[in-house]
């Protein structure tokens, strides 16, 4: 990040300056747009569906549970394609309708997915589990005395919904709806296959078209002040309050026993974020793979898997530890200076991956020649330092990236943990690191499980950084994706895109039954 504000107020040779004059109203409309439109489509479907399948019971809920997070295995660029691919004029869907009805083009109106209205859509079924994710371990973890002391005193499953329950999972909502706002600020595939111009769209172009490095990383300035303006609105909203549980008894969840009507409901509102979010491409993906697949997926699934199972699992656990290390410090000291961490740590997420790659190769050739000078004169020989061509850049590139999903879930995690907890910790004579270790640690793990699935999910999705710091012959498959999507060979590129749908399900299966789990009281099979 400090790479990319260097370039303040530095002279871009007329191109900032054709920008303002042209573009730049433009990408801040759809910017805005695309990311309030996500917002309140994620906020909507991932609270619902949490308290749905948290607290009511109807058919289907045992399934709904883990299958709601199955979206988040399919990268957005992909998603575009395959509805792209099935709703445009030439697709399966509008042929259909016009062969069953006899319609010409002018007989009937259907949805363009090449807009942004389009963009919205699709964004909205590939991220709206991190609010899903979120809201549901909030709404787990919660006691349920607060709510039957509500329905004590005449308060209705609504009214203890919006009255109470929502309300004390707030810091986590809004910890899983600020990573879509800045997933959706840094989105470069999807909106460009919808032909939707925002900054991101504009950074790339500026780069790559235009050749001002110096344009776009101003560009890029511009999506750090937005991500900073979410942190700044959000802790203005929440302002002084605090939301702790008061008790340490929890009892197994009485879920509500719905009507036939309402049932039918929730049945349905669960199903179609999965059926558009997973079923529909997915089912294309396999169709495309079993008559058009890549020849040599079987050869390469081993070696292209294995790369990208190893770098997600080493940026996964990485970001959890340094993303406690950072929450707790802050818990611990709660000074300006450590409010800033935590809000810088989160920036990056909202910056696109090749900005980032850039700015780390940057960095790291600056030390490399550094290094080689003072060896050079100091003892008079060369040394090829080669840090740029190692794991390490990559490594680096997935924490500015990433960092923000831990540093989000923990901090709402710690919000459920009341101050006398530390307290009670110290007067029986616990370190901070045996405060952090055996006492927060366990009580905070739903949180630390939720950021790993969602940091190694993203690492096996992430594409731009990806391509340019991972070193010499060391594909992933989301690289593969590219290439073969580079040559047009889309329905090739659907092996490996089912690929990467099959290395995600099993941390989404894993960590939906430790979600489960994580509720105090609960064993593995009496949640039901």
């Amino acid at each position: 990040m400090t790479e990319v504000c260097l370039y303040i107020g530095q002279p871009s040779d007329g191109a900032w300056q054709h920008l303002q004059e042209t573009l730049l109203g433009t990408y801040l409309h759809n910017t805005l747009c695309l990311a309030l439109g996500v917002s309140t489509g994620t906020l909507v479907i991932g609270v619902a569906c949490a308290w749905l399948v948290t607290m009511c019971h109807f058919p289907g809920v045992v399934i709904f549970r883990w299958a709601l997070l199955l979206p988040m295995a399919i990268p957005s660029y992909l998603m575009a394609y395959a509805m792209t691919d099935l709703f445009q004029f030439s697709g399966p869907v509008q042929t259909g309708l016009r062969e069953a009805f006899g319609w010409s083009r002018s007989d009937y109106w259907f949805p363009e997915m090449r807009s942004l209205s389009g963009a919205i859509a699709i964004l909205t079924l590939t991220l709206y589990p991190y609010v899903y994710l979120a809201a549901r371990t909030a709404f787990l973890t919660q006691s349920l005395c607060v709510l039957e002391a509500s329905r004590t005193l005449g308060a209705g499953p609504w009214k203890s919904f919006t009255r109470i329950a929502l309300p004390l999972a707030r810091p986590a909502i809004a910890a899983g709806l600020a990573l879509v706002m800045m997933e959706t600020l840094a989105e470069f595939g999807a909106v460009d296959y919808c032909a939707v111009d925002t900054f991101s769209t504009g950074i790339y172009r500026t780069w790559m078209t235009r050749g001002s490095l110096v344009a776009s990383a101003q560009l890029s300035t511009c999506l750090l002040l937005g991500a900073a303006l979410l942190f700044v609105l959000e802790a203005v909203a929440r302002g002084r309050a605090h939301f702790f549980h008061t008790t340490g008894r929890y009892r197994q969840i009485v879920h509500w026993q719905l009507s036939i009507r309402n049932a039918t409901v929730a049945f349905l509102v669960c199903l179609i974020p999965i059926f558009f979010g997973f079923l529909l491409p997915t089912g294309l993906f396999l169709h495309m793979t079993a008559f058009h697949g890549d020849a040599r997926a079987t050869e390469l699934f081993t070696e292209l898997a294995t790369n990208s199972v190893i770098a997600a699992l080493l940026a996964g656990f990485l970001a959890c530890f340094l993303g406690l290390m950072l929450v707790y410090l802050h818990r611990i000291a709660n000074t300006w200076a450590t409010q800033w961490c935590v809000v810088l740590s989160c920036l990056g997420y909202a910056i696109p991956g090749g900005v980032i790659a850039i700015g780390i190769l940057g960095f790291l050739w600056r030390i490399e020649d550094s290094l080689a000078d003072f060896v050079e004169h100091t003892l008079h020989m060369s040394a090829p330092f080669l840090l740029s061509g190692t794991i390490l850049p990559l490594i680096l590139g997935y924490q500015t990236r990433f960092l923000a999903v831990p540093v989000n879930f923990l901090q709402a995690g710690f919000t459920r943990v009341q101050p006398t907890v530390d307290d009670a910790a110290r007067i029986l004579g616990a370190s901070r690191s045996k405060q952090l270790f055996r006492v927060h640690t366990p009580l905070i793990k739903s949180s630390l499980w939720a950021s790993l699935l969602f940091v190694f999910i993203d690492v096996i999705k992430e594409l731009p950084a990806t391509l340019i710091l991972r070193p010499f012959d060391f594909d992933t498959l989301a690289v593969r994706i590219y290439h073969l999507a580079s040559d047009e060979r889309l329905p090739e590129a659907s092996s490996s895109a089912l690929a990467i749908i099959m290395v995600g399900l099993l941390p989404v299966f894993l960590v939906t039954r430790l979600l489960d789990k994580s509720r105090p009281g609960n064993s593995w099979g009496s949640h039901r």
